[in-house]
């Protein structure tokens, strides 16, 4: 896959400012497009866009083909005549800045959307539904479904206070395993309920969509990101209960994780469930085929998360407390690959392959010549640097050019964050990698300078190391739940001088740069 030389930012549209709760994909939207042009860049990297559940992370969605309703914008609807804009006027605690607070956008905005979806269905359903409904059916007619069937369980789960509790320990046998004839009782029984999540998924859409020409018509490409693994909470599993290692009653038999390592002496524990490798086989990847072919609908570049995974697995039994007890188990490997090449021709796939990479998990990457990421905050290890010089694979003069580079992830703390915490060890070897001409205080700023100077095809900065935000700022500090995925930028960062800034030491390495 030959990549452009080409650098960009990293921004979820839930950080999007000044609109209420959350941000949306509608008008600030299109203003961070005009940034990213102003400041030379041609690449928007987003995280999955998927409908969020419990803990409200993009990596533990609903569905893996839907997009998540708190992202539509109210002002579009209210501009087409499907809502007033009393309808759309917040309450009071819902303000248009400061950290998300998903609860509460939930319990006011998705009201709002089910009326604009009922009063776009009064008006009789048009082509562009019929044809988006066509076509998306092979997913949405089970997501929809699913949330539907959801919602009222949820409910009422809630009402005998029981909280936690899944389609799989708590639904009707026969629903929770799919079985026809009740899946045809609830449909016929509840088909306007449905018709309404189908109606907010096409929102959804039609309004991405039109961001995304936008985007592309002034050449700025757009990278999506694939989760691995899909949470056990989704329309994927419940649907797909055959390609899944999972028991009878829908409960999974082994979920997954990572093993102990130097960061964690009881690994982690994600807890999805695990794919049966050999029933997708037998199918040619039918499943995966749709996904990748449904994401690339949406994004023009995806970074796979957790790309190891499809070389060998850690498997952890069903129950456990922590990841210790689990076994390396082999993915499907080459087969994969060859068979989603063979479908669907060479992807724009980049790989995130961190973690413990082995020999066979580089081989599979370069293998199909995926570029895989560096780490700028991984690069400066007094244990890696090498007895006669700086060795450490993520320090951009060791660097091949099919990678990207990244100052930090959305699961690192910022970059001038994770400065405020660097050992004395740490902050000499930055100081010696720099130079001393440097001062501490222009770490930040010359690190993202040597990130585009480097080799890296594609260098990427999440927003905030931009302007040199600190901890505060951070996206997601993993393992934890409560205050995660909530950081939201400011107007005021629509900054015209940094724009300035930063497409001037593009320009000067090269980057973004039409022949």
């Amino acid at each position: 896959m030959a990549l452009p030389r080409a650098s960009g930012i990293l921004l979820h549209p839930t950080s999007l400012p000044e609109t209420p709760g959350i941000g949306t994909i509608g008008k600030q939207a299109y203003r961070f497009i005009d940034w990213l042009l102003e400041a030379g860049q041609s690449l928007w990297q987003i995280l999955p866009l998927g409908p969020t559940g419990y803990g409200d992370s993009p990596y533990a969605a609903f569905s893996t083909f839907a997009g998540n309703p708190l992202l539509i914008d109210l002002d579009i609807l209210r501009d087409q005549g499907l809502v007033s804009q009393d309808d759309i006027n917040p309450p009071e605690y819902i303000k248009n800045n400061g950290p998300v607070d998903y609860g509460s956008v939930v319990w006011w905005k998705i009201p709002v959307l089910k009326k604009a979806a009922a009063n776009f269905l009064a008006k009789g359903k048009n082509s562009a539904y019929l044809d988006f409904c066509a076509t998306h059916a092979h997913w949405l007619d089970n997501y929809a479904l699913f949330m539907n069937i959801k919602e009222f369980y949820d409910r009422k789960a809630q009402d005998e206070k029981l909280f936690g509790k899944l389609w799989n320990n708590y639904w009707p046998k026969e629903l929770a395993t799919y079985q026809p004839e009740a899946i045809r009782q609830w449909k016929e029984k509840n088909a306007p309920g449905i018709e309404i999540q189908k109606t907010i998924q096409f929102f959804f859409f039609t309004q991405w969509h039109d961001l995304k020409r936008y985007a592309n018509e002034r050449g700025i490409s757009i990278i999506g990101d694939i989760p691995i693994f899909v949470a056990s909470d989704s329309a994927d599993v419940w649907s797909n209960q055959h390609l899944f290692q999972l028991n009878e009653d829908g409960t999974p038999k082994f979920v997954a994780g990572v093993p102990p390592d130097y960061f964690s002496a009881t690994g982690q524990l994600w807890g999805n469930p695990l794919y049966d490798w050999d029933a997708m086989k037998k199918n040619g990847y039918e499943w995966w085929n749709a996904r990748i072919k449904a994401t690339l609908d949406l994004v023009d570049y995806i970074r796979v998360d957790h790309f190891r995974g499809f070389e060998a697995y850690w498997a952890i039994p069903a129950g456990e407390s922590t990841a210790v007890n689990g076994q390396w188990i082999k993915g499907p490997d080459h087969d994969f690959f060859d068979n989603i090449k063979a479908s669907l021709g060479d992807l724009p796939i980049l790989a995130e392959d961190l973690g413990l990479i082995t020999s066979e998990v580089m081989k599979l990457r370069d293998d199909y010549d995926l570029p895989g990421m560096k780490v700028l905050q991984f690069a400066f290890d007094a244990n890696e640097a090498g007895k006669d010089g700086f060795t450490n694979a993520f320090l951009p003069h060791m660097y091949g050019n099919n990678c990207l580079v990244y100052t930090g992830t959305h699961d690192n703390d910022t970059m001038q964050g994770w400065l405020n915490s660097a050992t004395p060890v740490e902050l000499s070897m930055i100081q010696k990698y720099l130079g001393d001409h440097v001062s501490q205080e222009n770490f930040c700023y010359e690190l993202i300078r040597i990130a585009l100077m480097s080799v890296a095809v594609f260098a990427v900065f999440p927003l905030q190391d931009i302007f040199r935000l600190g901890t505060e700022a951070r996206m997601n500090t993993p393992s934890t739940l409560g205050k995660n995925w909530a950081w939201r930028m400011t107007n005021d960062q629509f900054d015209p001088e940094k724009a300035k800034w930063l497409r001037k030491i593009s320009h000067l390495y090269a980057r973004n740069i039409t022949k």
